[in-house]
């Protein structure tokens, strides 16, 4: 839909598709509310914009109030198709518990398996690069968040509680889920895989030369920590966000 088609339902001032409040007035013009993609869709949308998905969004009322780790306002609870999350009304972030990205993750990979969907990695947005870093409480603990490239080579930049879950800035859960159906856990995975071969190998040949004179359980112990997860995809999931 070209821009100067849309407008705002508040003061009727023009606005670009893809703006999430009004220039003119602030008002609010786009939700996420895209179960498929969790892309932002401008309010009154029947589809995705981005994936072409029909709208599936509801909010939701709650007694546990959770602020937004930027703005420091309680976040909404909505559900997105079947997904529980909070957002924050004002920057538009994104907070999902452990549970819910795990399925959201899963999900998507499965998708990506049934479609053959076959695509290059997205690239690095330029301008996306945070110049100030500021490290953000955890909504549900309040302690500091660490802050993860998600699975090491997405170059989404996340802020991640790990028992409790993590925050993605606006329109980061949506590049997050394009990563995945484009194969970024399988690649991932992948060289994991193959990180651990190769310390697998390096451990032998350090072994065959005596360069090692730790005891050998103590090396045999190291190599079972490196290869625990690998084949259970919650596992690898979990240590992504490490």
């Amino acid at each position: 839909m070209p821009a100067e088609t849309l407008n705002c339902p508040m003061c009727g001032a023009p606005a670009a598709s893809d703006a999430s409040r009004c220039d003119h007035c602030g008002a609010r013009l786009a939700t996420v509310a895209c179960p498929s993609c969790f892309g932002m869709i401008f309010i009154g949308a029947k589809f995705c914009s981005h994936c072409g998905a029909r709208v599936d969004r509801t909010e939701t009322d709650t007694t546990t109030h959770q602020r937004c780790p930027r703005c420091r306002v309680d976040m909404s609870a909505v559900v997105i198709g079947n997904t529980n999350l909070r957002e924050c009304p004002r920057c538009e972030g994104i907070w999902a518990d452990a549970a819910s990205l795990e399925q959201i993750c899963q999900d998507r990979e499965k998708q990506a398996a049934v479609l053959g969907v076959a695509a290059p990695l997205p690239a690095p947005a330029d301008g996306d690069i945070e110049q100030n870093i500021r490290y953000v409480p955890c909504p549900v603990c309040s302690k500091l968040m660490n802050r993860v490239n998600f699975a090491h080579c997405s170059h989404v930049v996340v802020d991640v509680c790990n028992p409790h879950g993590t925050w993605f800035d606006k329109d980061e859960l949506r590049r997050i889920v394009e990563f995945i159906r484009a194969g970024g856990l399988e690649a991932a995975r992948a060289r994991e895989i193959d990180e651990l071969e190769t310390r697998r190998r390096q451990l032998k040949n350090a072994q065959m030369a005596g360069a090692w004179d730790s005891p050998a359980d103590s090396s045999s112990s190291n190599y079972r920590d490196w290869d625990i997860g690998i084949s259970a995809a919650a596992e690898f999931l979990r240590s992504l966000l490490r």
